[in-house]
C-alpha cells in the first residue's frame, strides 16, 4: 500500500493555512487520501460520476455551489445523492458559502467529511496541493549528521561516540552550515533525497562533554540551513587493520534512503587523521565528478594506457638487440 493520509489529517495542518473546519461527516476523518491532485467535481452535479476519483480531495467553489441553486429540489436531492454514492475521501466547500442542509445531510449518512474553508478555491487548491504532496512523499528517519559543506549535502553517519558531531562543529566553525544533528528526517523529492532536521532539535547539536549547544545562536544565521538535497553519504568506521579499505577511489558504493541510491564513501577514524579535512575534500572531490572529473579513474586510464605502450615497446626493443 503507498503513502496515505486521513482526512483528520488534513483537518489539522497548521503549516499550510488550510483554515478547514469540519460541517457534517465526522464518521468518515478516518477515510484515506492517497493522491496529491485536486478535483472539483463539477460534471457529477449533472449526474456523470463516472471520472469521479476515488481518495481524492474534492472541491466545491462558487461555480459548483451557483449551479446547485439552479436546479429543482428533486434534481438537488438525486444529484447529490449520486454524487456521495461514489467513493469519495471527502468534500470542501470553499469561500466560507453557506452548505445546503441536504449536503450536509447526504455527507453524514454517507459518513464522507464534509469541510468547509474560507479560502478562495484557487488558494486552498494550491495550498492543499502542497500539504499533500509533503505528506504523500516517501519518508524515513535515521541516526546521522546532515552539513552543507561547499554547497554539497552530506550525511555523516557512523556508530554512536565515533565522532560525527564533532566532525560537524569543526566545519561549522571552517564557515559551513548544519543542517541536521542526531536525527535526520529524508524525504523524496522528485527522484532525490532531502533531509531536515525534527522540529523539536532543529538546529541544536549534541556534543559529549558540553551538552546540547545551539548552533544558530553560537554562530549566526548563516551557519544553519532548514533542509538540503543529500547528495553524499559518509560512514565513519574504527580504523580496523585487518581491513582493506579502498585506496584508489574506484569503488562505486551506494546508499539507499526512500528509495534513492546516493554516492557513499567509507572513511575509517583514527588518531592522527584530519576528519574535517577529509571531509572538506570529499566535497570538492564529488563537485568536481559532477563536472565530468572523476580523479580515480582518469589516473586508472592513465596508468592502463602507460602499462600498454610499455609492452608495446618491448617486441621493438628486443628486434634492435
Amino acid at each position: 500500500m503507498g503513502q496515505s493520509v486521513k482526512v483528520s489529517q488534513l483537518m489539522g495542518d497548521s503549516s499550510f493555512d488550510l483554515r478547514l473546519a469540519l460541517v457534517a461527516g465526522e464518521a468518515g476523518l478516518t477515510r484515506r487520501i492517497t493522491s496529491d491532485r485536486i478535483q472539483k467535481p463539477g460534471l457529477a452535479l449533472t449526474g456523470f460520476i463516472d471520472h469521479i476519483h476515488p481518495e481524492r480531495v474534492q472541491v466545491f467553489g462558487n461555480t459548483e455551489m451557483s449551479y446547485l441553486t439552479t436546479l429543482p429540489p428533486d434534481r438537488q436531492r438525486e444529484m447529490i445523492g449520486q454524487l456521495f454514492g461514489a467513493p469519495l475521501a471527502c468534500l470542501v466547500v470553499t469561500k466560507d458559502l453557506e452548505v445546503p442542509p441536504l449536503l450536509a445531510e447526504h455527507a453524514a449518512k454517507a459518513g464522507v467529511p464534509l469541510l468547509k474553508t474560507p479560502l478562495l478555491s484557487s488558494a486552498f487548491i494550491s495550498q492543499c496541493q502542497a500539504f499533500l504532496e509533503d505528506a504523500l512523499t516517501l519518508s524515513a528517519s535515521t541516526h546521522g549528521v546532515l552539513i552543507d559543506v561547499f554547497g554539497v549535502g552530506i550525511l555523516i553517519l557512523g556508530k554512536s561516540g565515533i565522532g560525527k558531531s564533532e566532525c560537524a562543529l569543526d566545519l561549522v566553525m571552517r564557515g559551513h552550515r548544519l543542517v541536521a544533528d542526531d536525527i535526520v528526517d529524508i524525504k523524496q523529492r522528485k527522484g532525490a533525497a532531502y533531509g531536515a532536521g525534527s522540529a523539536i532539535i532543529k538546529h541544536h547539536m549534541e556534543v559529549r562533554g558540553l551538552g546540547i549547544i545551539n548552533i544558530k545562536d553560537l554562530f549566526g544565521i548563516a551557519s544553519v540551513r532548514d533542509s538540503k538535497k543529500i547528495e553524499l553519504v559518509i560512514e565513519l568506521v574504527e580504523w580496523n587493520p585487518h581491513e582493506e579499505y579502498d585506496r584508489l577511489g574506484l569503488d562505486e558504493r551506494r546508499y539507499t534512503a526512500v528509495d534513492v541510491e546516493i554516492p557513499m564513501l567509507v572513511v575509517p577514524v583514527r588518531p592522527g587523521r584530519n576528519m574535517t579535512t577529509l571531509i572538506e575534500v570529499a566535497a570538492r572531490n564529488h563537485l568536481l565528478k559532477l563536472q565530468g572529473h572523476h580523479s580515480a579513474n582518469e589516473f586508472q586510464d592513465k596508468l592502463n594506457r602507460a602499462i600498454a605502450e610499455g609492452r608495446g615497446a618491448q617486441p621493438l626493443a628486443e628486434e634492435i638487440e
